[in-house]
């Protein structure tokens, strides 16, 4: 891991993932501005101690410049659903915000990026775990604009040496102090099913129960934000010119949606009832990592794997977050 201070610039990091990040990065004893234009992400997010400036990632050029030595690229626009409804904003924020990004990074001469990619990009694999050899086939815009961002990444670090690491997650829960997930209107699992053990909702809707999985709902890999937030920083240290890392960030144990409500039963002390809805467009049945090459390359193993302990995090995190909100 590189222990020097660096100035990097992080793009969405007003958002959930990103705002982590951010404060993982300051207390290493880096410079960090957030570059954000607050369309999802919350300005109180934006951890103390890092430069803010308000804009779209289109638009980086306007604050990049020779002193940043990295940028940690998390600006994105990340429902599956709603990318289902409408491709063309994936492919404006996603894809060609990316290809703006670079191309600011390579007019200011910034040798470095860590990439926020995700696990969309493998559709609907064939086989599980999914390592980052497994066929790329996304099944919705949203994983099909990032892998489009992959590739022009890697067209970056063959033609003009950038250094990148992508960073392909599967679901990020948890939360880090007062870091933590929210999103108007939420859509995730987690959240949700939260929402509704503090009455904020009446029910949490099962979207699915017929996918061929053991109890008929998704299953899908779960990553606490912090392991997530210490695969950036340590990307940073192995990043090398002209070539472009990706690596899966998962735990390779694999929830279903059914037992993420029943954690969250059991942790709250709330019942969470749920009703049973058809299909989302867009959702694979499962999605389950082999992280032996983020193991391998960036020494990177998760630490935080308990599920109990994700939505625990969450649910301290809700708590706070909802202090003072009325009731919808």
């Amino acid at each position: 891991m590189n222990d020097g201070s660096e100035r990097i610039l992080v793009t969405g990091g007003a958002g959930y993932i990103g705002s982590v990040v951010t404060a993982r990065l300051l207390a290493a004893g880096h410079s960090v501005t957030v570059l954000d234009d607050l369309s999802t992400g919350f300005a109180d997010a934006i951890p103390e101690g890092a430069e803010f400036v308000r804009g779209t990632v289109h638009r980086a050029e306007d604050v990049l410049d020779a002193s940043y030595s990295a940028v940690m690229h998390l600006a994105a626009s990340a429902e599956v659903a709603e990318s289902v409804r409408t491709p063309e904003h994936y492919w404006w924020n996603n894809t060609l915000g990316t290809h703006a990004l670079l191309a600011a990074m390579r007019r200011a001469g910034v040798p470095t990026l860590v990439f926020s990619s995700t696990c969309a990009v493998y559709g609907e694999p064939r086989h599980s775990p999914i390592t980052e050899s497994t066929p790329t086939a996304p099944i919705n815009p949203y994983g099909a604009s990032k892998l489009a961002a992959d590739h022009m990444i890697g067209g970056e670090c063959h033609a003009h040496g950038l250094a990148a690491v992508s960073l392909r997650y599967f679901n990020v829960a948890g939360a880090y102090g007062r870091f933590g997930e929210r999103h108007d209107p939420e859509s995730h699992l987690i959240p949700l099913a939260l929402q509704v053990a503090q009455g904020r909702r009446p029910s949490l809707s099962i979207h699915g129960t017929d996918y061929p999985t053991p109890d008929g709902t998704c299953v899908r890999d779960y990553v606490h934000v912090l392991d997530i937030a210490d695969a950036h920083l340590r990307a940073l240290g192995v990043a090398s010119p002209g070539r472009h890392l990706v690596c899966n960030l998962g735990s390779g144990e694999g929830y279903s949606v059914r037992q993420v409500v029943e954690a969250v039963r059991e942790v709250t002390g709330h019942a969470v009832p749920a009703t049973s809805e058809g299909r989302r467009g867009g959702d694979p049945a499962v999605l389950v990592a082999s992280a032996e090459r983020a193991r391998a390359e960036l020494g990177w193993k998760p630490e935080r794997t308990s599920l109990p302990r994700m939505v625990r995090d969450a649910w301290d995190f809700a708590g706070r977050a909802a202090e003072g909100r009325p009731r919808p």
